[in-house]
């Protein structure tokens, strides 16, 4: 195992994940707001247990020379807890930002002195109290700079994460695959936070067309910031999303339900921002911003 930690700052279920897929293929430590000599519970997607003993510190308990720090948090939290953790790591520390939207990974790539790598996952978790992570489903995870530098970094963190069973590749577009995942984000997470519904609900007659709907405003707005479309097209792969994930609850009707600010800014904003650049006009999405739970 590297000798120099892997730092997960966000103990919520993807940082609880990545700790116990981790463990054992690298020294790490998991960060958040209470540390726990308590071992982590993992489920898996057969419903197999498993306890993890992993090091779950304060964010000033943080090892000052880790390998790199994984951030795990919500968007909306990705400031104030790195603005916490920098002053113990080395500035040049190498991030990879693991959030949902488009609205911190831009800003710290030019702001972070060390490299910055962003991710975008389909694995699907939820935690199980305060020591558990659900494994509800298997996914795909795409790792990379977003303007294609740090290859063999990108390449690195790949290749751990997949022979840690969380099946990954370096890719060298990133900026694309982020945008890809935005636009899925935007069709299924606000429609499903504010009708509290589960993700496959979205398919009966009464919320179909709204999900339609979205989808042609975003794909005007990809097409006006020159995002190439799936290969199947944006219609087919949100659709394909909503089929395979049918039962789950999304990650911002979870945050709705827990009474949690949820990441309508980092999802919504960022596609009526473009909007707005273009000259497009986006009643959907308009609306949806502001009816969704911020």
């Amino acid at each position: 195992m590297n000798a120099a930690p892997w730092l997960i700052l966000g103990a919520g279920s993807l940082g609880r994940l990545l700790a116990c897929r981790l463990a054992g293929h690298v020294q790490l430590a998991l960060l958040g707001r209470q540390a726990s000599t308590a071992p982590l519970l993992l489920t898996d997607p057969a419903g197999a247990q498993s306890a993890q003993s992993i090091a779950r510190l304060r964010l000033d308990q943080a090892p000052s020379t880790p390998a790199m720090v994984h951030i795990t948090t919500k968007s909306h939290a990705v400031e104030p807890a790195l603005r916490e953790l920098a002053p113990h790591v080395a500035a040049t520390t190498p991030l990879v930002l693991w959030q949902n939207g488009y609205r911190v990974q831009q800003p710290l790539t030019r702001r972070w002195p060390g490299p910055v790598l962003c991710a975008t996952t389909s694995e699907g978790a939820y935690t199980d109290g305060a020591d558990g992570v659900v494994h509800a489903g298997h996914g795909h995870t795409f790792i990379g700079h977003l303007d294609g530098e740090h290859s063999a970094l990108a390449s690195q963190v790949a290749s751990v994460l997949d022979s840690a069973g969380l099946a990954c590749e370096a890719s060298g577009d990133i900026r694309r695959r982020l945008w890809h995942k935005l636009a899925v984000n935007a069709a299924i997470n606000p429609l499903v936070s504010i009708h509290r519904v589960r993700n496959g609900e979205l398919r009966d007659p009464i919320y179909r067309p709204r999900v339609e709907a979205v989808i042609a405003e975003v794909a005007t707005i990809m097409d006006a910031e020159g995002i190439a479309p799936p290969e199947a097209g944006w219609a087919t792969m949100v659709w394909r999303v909503i089929e395979a994930t049918a039962g789950n609850r999304a990650s911002m009707l979870q945050d709705v339900l827990a009474g949690r600010p949820t990441e309508r800014e980092a999802i919504l904003a960022p596609l009526l921002d473009a909007a707005t650049r273009h000259g497009l006009d986006v009643p959907v999405l308009t609306e949806l911003y502001r009816h969704t739970p911020g």
